[in-house]
């Protein structure tokens, strides 16, 4: 089964609550919360006081995906905003084991993710202990962007790997996401699509989330 979670950094802020009830309304599995402060990426969204806003508008699965560096710093303070689900860069922590086993401590599941120059192997030593697999298909900093085709193969592998363990783990998908890419991507291995632009850019969060399920052969809700 597909699961759709959009990317709240692409949300009109000014009017959050009802992008959250439409987006809920059009049957969305989860929602997607980009953090960064301008180091690790070169860009600032938002921090903990949104986790916190998103907790109170919602009960679906919060995904934090944390695009910043130490995230060991900042683990406990999202997750007692409400994240259900921590992601972190193998690019940006230097004990990768420690700070999953943080996450896990403080009470949520935990997600890994790599950047598109990142090659996969990297991710085989820590798959036993986590809960999701991200692979970016952009460079992350920035909603808006081109999906990268290459990212494809990487997603492929991602997929072979994750088959080797005998354990239920997700492999999402985060970057240019829209109608056309989403068949690629679940054809490639992903069972977690996030979008944003594609969905609260297009002026219809509905109309949007109902075409990335079509796209994919998804069963509306």
């Amino acid at each position: 089964m597909t699961l759709f979670a959009p990317s709240i950094l692409a949300a009109d802020f000014s009017v959050l609550y009802d992008q959250v009830q439409l987006a809920e309304k059009a049957g969305v599995d989860w929602f997607h919360l980009d953090i960064m402060y301008g180091h690790f990426v070169p860009n600032i969204s938002f921090g903990p006081a949104i986790v916190k806003t998103m907790r109170r508008l919602t009960d679906k699965c919060l995904d934090v995906h944390l695009m910043i560096s130490e995230p060991d710093r900042y683990i406990d303070a999202f997750i007692a905003a409400g994240a259900d689900l921590v992601t972190v860069h193998v690019e940006a922590t230097v004990h990768l084991n420690r700070t999953i086993a943080l996450i896990k401590e403080n009470g949520a599941k935990a997600g890994v993710a790599i950047n598109p120059a990142t090659p996969v192997h990297t991710l085989a030593d820590i798959l036993n202990d986590v809960d999701l697999v991200l692979i970016m298909s952009v460079n992350p900093g920035f909603g808006g962007q081109q999906f990268i085709p290459n990212v494809l193969r990487k997603i492929e592998s991602a997929a072979k790997l994750i088959s080797t363990c005998n354990r239920a783990i997700h492999l999402e998908v985060d970057g240019g996401i829209d109608s056309k890419t989403a068949r690629m991507v679940v054809d490639a291995g992903a069972d977690v699509l996030v979008a944003g632009s594609a969905i609260f850019g297009s002026g219809d969060v509905i109309e949007a989330v109902h075409l990335l399920r079509q796209a994919v052969g998804a069963n509306e809700v």
